[in-house]
């Protein structure tokens, strides 16, 4: 599904440069978890932005499902990032004015999809994450994991096959925060009516999601680490994104 090729990405130039990601190689699966961990600064947002399409590299290749994303013109990128790949953000990004049912609508919105169609597949979603209760509270009468429970749903209103979430689980406390990583170990899993499962890469440095993970990767100045189970028992490295 995922495939990066000696990739590399610096910001900036001479002594001030910024060597994000140095030479990074990493295949994923089909139906494969990998969380991603690292210190702050360590490359991991960067990492996700290339895999999304938001951010191109100096040298390497990213592919997804076998194609170039450098081969892809930008009107082609923002088809693939509205019909393949779901975004979840550790701030949530979820409108403010908008119901959960609305922000949970708007990518269907923008397929332009029938009115019945659409309010179908959000109330599906919304019962999905368990907060069919919830359809028409703001963002504002959510707690923290409602909140983010509203955006993985956000994320799978079309289907994607890929699901990419950095620091999911950052702003949220121990025990939510694990309901949030379950809910997500769920869907790639296609657990649920009418799902399927789906890919997913997230960064993260919470020990929860990193013991639900199919595989864990760690970044260290741009330079990335895989860890066998064994390796990985003990603990995850310190630091946030």
């Amino acid at each position: 599904m995922i495939e990066l090729t000696d990739v590399h990405r610096t910001y900036g130039r001479g002594p001030g440069a910024v060597h994000a990601l140095r030479g990074v190689s990493l295949t994923v699966a089909r139906g494969e978890l990998v969380a991603v961990r690292g210190r702050s600064g360590s490359g991991k947002t960067t990492l996700l932005g290339l895999v999304g399409g938001l951010d191109t590299p100096d040298a390497g290749r990213v592919a997804l499902d076998g194609t170039d994303l450098a081969a892809l013109g930008e009107r082609e990128k923002l088809a693939l990032r509205r019909d393949r790949i779901g975004f979840v953000f550790q701030s949530f990004a979820l409108l403010p004015v908008l119901t959960a049912a609305e922000n949970v609508g708007v990518p269907l919105r923008m397929r332009q999809m029938p009115v019945a169609e659409r309010e179908e597949r959000v109330a599906l979603l919304l019962s999905l994450v368990g907060l069919g209760e919830h359809a028409r509270q703001r963002p504002g009468e959510l707690s923290g994991g409602q909140q983010q429970r509203v955006a993985v749903a956000r994320a799978l209103a079309n289907r994607p096959a890929l699901l990419l979430a950095d620091e999911p689980t950052g702003q949220l406390d121990a025990a939510t925060g694990r309901d949030v990583m379950e809910l997500l170990r769920a869907v790639v899993r296609g657990e649920g009516e009418g799902t399927e499962p789906v890919t997913a890469l997230v960064t993260t440095h919470d020990e929860t999601l990193l013991a639900l993970a199919d595989r864990v990767v760690e970044l260290a100045d741009g330079v990335l680490v895989e860890h066998p189970p064994a390796a990985r028992a003990g603990g995850a490295a310190p630091g946030g994104s």
